[in-house]
């Protein structure tokens, strides 16, 4: 609202995430939250939008545990336009957790995060935001993570790690997609704990 600050989340820097990542079991739904935090984080922040909205056939199999997401639509990205900055890598441990992720829930097509019904039944139907920034609060919570955190702290978190490690602010914003210097700034936490 215009005349108010703004309540900014505590950012999940890594090494809170890895905090958050340790409660993540080898059950369905601890490898879907595993896979939802580390793409979120490793591919520049994803909004929880973005995140609930991604798709099986905007994700481009490179190599065992490596990927490229195609972004096709975003805040910054409304239209859907084709840019080369729209493809976020997806590697290392992140990549490694989504492949775990789609092989045991035999993903092929249609969403790539999806409801857990009981008994570990994976579902057709995607995850909402919501159920993104739940994931975020319920794996804080399991962790003992004491502060205001929300699914906006991976993308805060992603954000001020990359400049604790000196990464070009260039760089960082074709992660995030930001277009203003000044917002992606704005999501550094300088407080935010190593």
């Amino acid at each position: 609202k215009r005349g108010q600050l703004v309540q900014k989340k505590a950012a999940l820097t890594r090494s809170p995430l890895e905090q958050l990542l340790a409660t993540c079991d080898d059950s369905i739904k601890g490898l879907r939250d595993r896979a939802v935090l580390l793409f979120a984080w490793s591919s520049g922040g994803r909004r929880r939008s973005e995140i609930a909205d991604a798709r099986m056939e905007w994700l481009q199999y490179v190599a065992p545990g490596q990927y490229l997401y195609d972004l096709r639509v975003s805040k910054t990205n409304q239209s859907g336009v084709d840019r080369p900055e729209n493809l976020k890598p997806v590697v290392g441990v992140a990549g490694a957790a989504l492949q775990a992720w789609l092989d045991a829930a035999h993903i092929k097509d249609g969403a790539i995060f999806r409801r857990i019904y009981k008994g570990g039944r994976v579902g057709a139907d995607a995850l909402t935001a919501l159920s993104i920034n739940n994931i975020v609060k319920e794996r804080c919570a399991l962790a003992g993570l004491e502060g205001d955190f929300s699914a906006h702290s991976l993308r805060s978190g992603f954000v001020t790690e990359a400049g604790r490690q000196s990464m070009a602010l260039a760089d960082t914003m074709a992660m995030t997609g930001h277009q203003s210097a000044a917002t992606v700034l704005g999501y550094f936490r300088a407080e935010a704990p190593l």
